[in-house]
């Protein structure tokens, strides 16, 4: 006998669906979810149990492994629940930092291991909460985060965030632990509140975190302070930025480093800086006259760059190559080389010499010849071209030219010091600020009680550290 019509359908109780289908449902929830379904009703605590949906959540939030998982003998819930409750308040850090760590030491191991021996473990949760007793701050998630995974670096050469030589100048900048980062904290006028992520043994230079939003500085904004030979106010100190948060500036820095953006040199990262002081090549930035190519990195030394006065100092590393498919014929010897160098305003400086760096290296079939060298410009952007004259070996009479593609330095995003905003002084751009004009000593504001230069700061900091004197500068258009 038929149903009649106005019957209204049993209800589907949560208890009679199938198995199988509800645990596909709950794969697709997050962790958070997943856990409020235990209390939900004894089906579903039962069904949230299921190991296999703990699996990917390990594996998202920690990077756990199958072999990892294996080791500690324990099911997939439990290792969700044991490293949660130890590193549960970096959930949202944890993984991306994880990777770039992983990545970076993966990369170095077998590029230059002994850079891995200079990595520190992890510290204990007791102990940056003991920093941030000590220094008066709370220090950022992400920076705690990546702590918990290493505690920096040893203070040796070459440094993990990057080595580079030109001519007389060397640097070498190291990860700073929690430590000493803390003994380094400052409060002085200029650099209130900022903890140093970074040391340079040659320079003095650090890079800088800026806990609070104090002095001009946003919250957590990174930045090398800039020197400045006009500025006696401690607090008239401009600054170069780096990135604007620890996050987005360790993870930009490891990517480059991983992705051969920065070049191993010598068993070092020869970041020849994310993004200061190391090279930088833009893939157009090469030129091919025959059968020699030429291209060009660039990159922008803070240390030896000020907004005032307006000296903005740069470094570009030259790559010489002949292709090997040559012939041997074509074998010769740079004599000469020309340069035009235009800055922002469209002056132009022309420079002619022999060779380069002193040098008259012979290209050949195959073979490639790298040189360093540098220039300045007072304006915050500019740009070199030019072309190398070279003489054939079998044809002695025989010169011709070869181009040098035409490249860009641009000085990175700076700010001007809250102590300097006078009317007319600069103007603020989308990239940060600018100077737009000179601006006369005399319109700075001067703390004649708080005199200190450029020089005074990096003795200070060497005397914290026991580091060696800075080294000196370097020839130009070369």
């Amino acid at each position: 006998m038929a149903a009649p019509l106005d019957m209204e359908p049993a209800a589907l109780s949560l208890e009679l669906l199938p198995t199988d289908p509800l645990l596909l449902i709950l794969s697709f929830l997050d962790y958070r979810d997943l856990t409020s379904c235990c209390y939900l009703s004894r089906r579903l605590n039962q069904l949230s149990n299921h190991d296999p949906l703990w699996r990917r959540h390990c594996k998202k939030y920690w990077l756990i492994s199958e072999e990892e998982k294996s080791q500690r003998k324990q099911s997939w819930k439990a290792i969700f629940i044991s490293t949660y409750r130890d590193l549960g308040r970096y959930v949202q850090y944890y993984a991306t930092l994880k990777k770039a760590w992983d990545d970076l030491e993966k990369y170095l191991g077998q590029r230059c291991p002994r850079m891995i021996g200079s990595l520190k473990e992890s510290v204990r949760e007791e102990d940056l909460d003991a920093v941030e007793a000590q220094i008066g701050c709370r220090l950022p998630e992400d920076y705690r985060c990546s702590f918990r995974i290493h505690n920096g670096q040893k203070l040796v050469v070459p440094g993990l965030m990057g080595s580079m030589a030109l001519s007389n100048h060397y640097r070498s900048e190291d990860l700073l632990d929690i430590d000493t980062a803390a003994g380094g904290f400052q409060q002085r006028l200029g650099l209130k509140q900022c903890l140093p992520l970074t040391f340079c043994i040659h320079t003095g230079l650090s890079q800088y975190m800026a806990l609070e939003s104090v002095e001009g500085r946003n919250k957590y904004e990174i930045f090398y302070q800039c020197p400045d030979q006009m500025a006696r106010n401690p607090s008239a100190i401009d600054m170069f930025i780096t990135g604007t948060s620890y996050l987005e500036w360790f993870t930009s820095y490891v990517n480059n480093v991983v992705t051969g953006g920065y070049p191993i040199i010598r068993d070092q990262i020869f970041s020849e800086c994310f993004p200061f002081c190391r090279y930088v090549h833009d893939k157009e930035c090469v030129a091919t006259t025959g059968d020699i190519t030429v291209s060009v990195s660039t990159s922008f030394l803070p240390e030896l760059s000020s907004v005032h006065p307006p000296h903005y100092f740069f470094t570009y590393r030259i790559r010489i190559e002949m292709s090997k498919d040559a012939l041997p014929e074509k074998a010769c010897q740079l004599d000469s080389r020309y340069w035009r160098i235009i800055n922002a305003k469209g002056d132009v400086e022309e420079v002619q010499g022999p060779g380069v760096v002193g040098e008259f290296p012979i290209i050949s079939p195959g073979r490639v010849y790298e040189y360093t060298s540098c220039t300045t410009f007072s304006t915050t952007s500019g740009y070199m071209e030019g072309y190398y004259t070279f003489r054939c070996l079998y044809y002695k009479e025989k010169f011709f030219n070869v181009t040098i593609p035409r490249f860009h330095m641009v000085c990175p995003a700076f700010k001007v010091s809250t102590a300097r905003m006078v009317s007319g002084d600069f103007c603020w751009t989308q990239s940060g600020c600018v100077l737009c004009q000179e601006t006369s000593h005399n319109e700075y504001a001067v703390d004649e009680d708080e005199d200190s230069t450029d020089t005074d700061e990096y003795e200070e900091r060497r005397r914290v550290l026991d580091i060696p004197a800075p080294s000196g500068r370097c020839p130009r258009h070369t």
